[in-house]
């Protein structure tokens, strides 16, 4: 398997590519990333150092690529946060070359836009390109909670209002829709769940939710379910083993009292989790 992961680039800590490349390679997964921007540290810092790239230099890196013939084979475009809408359109001039080449390759967005306690916090630009432009072309989308009811406009909480909307989301074009960070008001105290709809059916998956927030998560998540579906096309499998991947990573984690993620000390994680959570149909 091949993925063209295009993201930000952080040196100290995981965020964007720094958090999906290695679980991704540690799987014996390749990856070819291209960098959005290339920072000291994430921005919840307050204060980093760093280029913005254009999407001038995305293209120029994916040009460079096509030279050598490396869209060829590419199963995966994976992209996340998408700062400019310039940067968003190189992305999907990327889909474009690599699904010429290879109509069975998969795009994977995670449509950050924001969470339910800091609201939306990307630029009106950015907004608009992802619900009206971006959706449309992702054949595998992951949005949180928050994010789901911003793309169709609803206020999901309850498992039903969450497949409701799902099913909107997946009208506009989106096959496969991961939501991450369901907090259902009836589910269980101290846990959090994650759904998955596709073609074949709905399942949810329920796991301990761990008291504190780790930048680059949903990176990590999105990668790893993204190519457990892709190299299986078993949406409960994708599901069970993501779930059981971040838990351990974010255990790992929280236990070392860091504030970035432990992706490198948590690598067997990746392939050989050390818990288990078994996915429930829905439907």
């Amino acid at each position: 398997m091949k993925v063209l992961s295009i993201q930000s680039s952080v040196a100290y800590g995981h965020v964007g590519n720094s958090a999906a490349v290695f679980p991704l390679q540690r799987m014996g997964i390749e990856v070819m990333p291209v960098f959005t921007v290339h920072f000291s540290n994430h921005t919840g810092y307050g204060a980093w150092r760093g280029p913005l790239l254009s999407g001038t230099d995305v293209r120029e890196v994916v040009t460079g690529i096509e030279e050598r013939g490396g869209l060829d084979d590419v199963d995966i475009v994976l992209s996340g946060y998408q700062g400019a809408d310039d940067i968003g359109d190189a992305i999907l001039d990327a889909v474009d070359r690599v699904k010429r080449r290879n109509s069975d390759a998969v795009y994977a967005c995670d449509p950050v836009l924001g969470n339910a306690t800091s609201g939306c916090f990307v630029k009106p630009e950015v907004q608009e390109l992802i619900r009206d432009r971006v959706v449309p072309h992702a054949d595998l989308l992951t949005p949180n909670q928050f994010e789901l009811g911003f793309l169709t406009g609803t206020d999901p909480r309850s498992i039903d209002e969450t497949l409701d909307a799902v099913e909107l989301l997946r009208a506009q074009g989106p096959r496969t829709v991961l939501v991450t960070s369901v907090e259902r008001p009836d589910r269980p105290a101290d846990t959090i769940e994650m759904l998955a709809v596709g073609e074949d059916g709905a399942w949810v998956v329920q796991t301990p939710h761990l008291p504190f927030h780790a930048n680059g998560s949903g990176d990590v998540t999105a990668a790893l379910f993204s190519a457990h579906f892709r190299r299986t096309g078993d949406l409960s499998f994708a599901l069970e083993r993501s779930a059981a991947s971040v838990y351990g990573l974010l255990k790992n984690t929280l236990e070392s009292g860091q504030r970035e993620l432990q992706l490198v000390e948590s690598q067997e994680e990746y392939v050989a989790p050390t818990a288990s959570f078994t996915a429930r149909r829905l439907r």
